[in-house]
């Protein structure tokens, strides 16, 4: 097992404001886009984290010109060629996103990454860059690893994918669209793509770039072929990172203020406004960002989180010390996620002494009175924040492995400890 950290407890209303790096999700797009661009750029403000360094090690394996540069990190597209390798880890945008970008690359780029990698459902992009004319080897299993063998361009057109356990699959496709030849046309065949928020977001950061992109149909999505911008693009905060925190102040009756929270945005972070509203806070965003104070109580909730599934797990956590019931649904897509995301919810907030009921697509939650033990994290960032919003209330939470949380919220424990000691002074 590896080294447990006692999540402090808070004893006292946590007040303090918080600056959240930046998101994984834009900083990702970015990378890609900037990548393919007809000229250099700069992604100003990324994140530094596990899945971010993947992304770019991955991009300079193929030929890309990253250079570090204080803040920022300079962009130089480069002609894209194999061999060679990338490592995606567990990072759903890497092994999503990078392989119509090996497509477009003269010679063979492997892919492979961490066990749970080898889990995770690709169909949706072998099968459409196989539709689109690009050779995969992946024994038959589409999945990791596999070896694209890249031809150094893709004829692009239509394509028809199911989407339904991962919007990113649609997002990949658009953004490589632009470099194939006649553009793409990504039509979905299957039930309710779900996170289509960050489908929005990635319509959004093409639109920026130049690209000509046209969502008007349900359901379709058509990228003109055509150069791409080098620009400046900033990254904003990272939104869903900020759930923990915002959840410290509801859970203690505290306010917690977001640093930059932005007035417009596509992230589905923004949806924990109205949720923990909804439960029982109330928020105010001025131009130095989001201040969520407590009431006192918390809430159950009944919530569709089909769009912002990624929250579920701090949702689930301040739902289990609620004053009431919640059932959470519409993320059946979360057992294809890091890990399990449910089943690994219902286990590790019952062997807390918690009451927690898997149900066809989520959760239902009756709050009962925790107690302490191991929460295991199963190498998913988001079920170590969740643990540590617990062990705000509920004294002897050890969580299992906290350094997954480096996947997207490098320094996530000094940040965590720098909080409860701001509300002392």
């Amino acid at each position: 097992m590896s080294a447990l950290w006692s999540a402090p407890v808070a004893s006292a209303p946590v007040t303090a404001t918080v600056e959240v790096p930046g998101s994984k999700s834009v900083t990702n797009r970015a990378l890609v886009l900037a990548a393919l661009a007809g000229g250099p750029g700069y992604v100003r403000r990324p994140l530094r984290s596990r899945d971010t360094l993947l992304m770019v090690a991955g991009l300079r394996s193929l030929g890309v010109v990253i250079e570090d540069r204080g803040d920022d990190w300079y962009v130089l597209p480069g002609r894209l060629a194999g061999p060679a390798v990338v490592d995606c880890g567990n990072a759903g945008t890497v092994m999503r996103f990078l392989p119509p970008v090996a497509a477009l690359a003269a010679g063979p780029v492997r892919f492979d990454g961490d066990p749970r990698s080898y889990e995770r459902p690709l169909d949706g992009v072998i099968n459409a860059l196989r539709d689109l004319g690009t050779r995969i080897d992946d024994e038959g299993e589409a999945r990791l690893p596999m070896t694209v063998l890249g031809g150094g361009g893709v004829e692009g057109g239509v394509v028809r994918i199911d989407a339904s356990s991962s919007s990113q699959f649609v997002s990949a496709l658009l953004l490589s669209g632009p470099r194939f030849n006649l553009g793409v046309e990504v039509r979905h065949t299957g039930t309710s793509v779900p996170s289509m928020t960050h489908i929005a977001m990635t319509v959004d950061m093409l639109r920026a770039a130049g690209a000509r992109v046209d969502d008007g149909e349900p359901n379709v999505w058509r990228v003109a072929p055509g150069a791409l911008l080098g620009r400046d693009m900033v990254v904003e905060p990272d939104l869903s990172n900020a759930g923990p925190f915002l959840a410290a102040a509801l859970v203690t009756g505290g306010s917690v203020t977001v640093r930059d929270w932005p007035e417009h945005t596509t992230q589905p972070g923004d949806r924990l406004r109205s949720i923990f509203t909804t439960m029982g806070g109330s928020c105010t965003r001025t131009s130095a960002g989001l201040t969520l104070t407590g009431g006192g109580a918390v809430h159950g909730i009944e919530a569709d989180l089909h769009d912002v599934g990624e929250l579920t797990p701090v949702i689930a956590a301040v739902a289990a010390l609620a004053d009431g019931p919640s059932r959470l649904t519409g993320v059946a897509h979360l057992r294809l996620h890091e890990t399990d995301r449910l089943a690994a919810l219902v286990k590790e907030i019952n062997d807390l002494g918690g009451d927690v009921n898997e149900i066809d697509d989520g959760l239902e939650i009756r709050p009962r009175a925790l107690h302490g033990g191991v929460f295991h994290t199963y190498d998913d960032h988001r079920l170590a924040t969740a643990a540590a919003v617990l062990g705000l209330l509920v004294p002897g939470v050890e969580v299992e492995n906290v350094a997954t949380t480096a996947k997207t919220l490098p320094d996530f424990t000094g940040m965590w400890t720098r909080m409860l000691s701001a509300r002392r002074g």
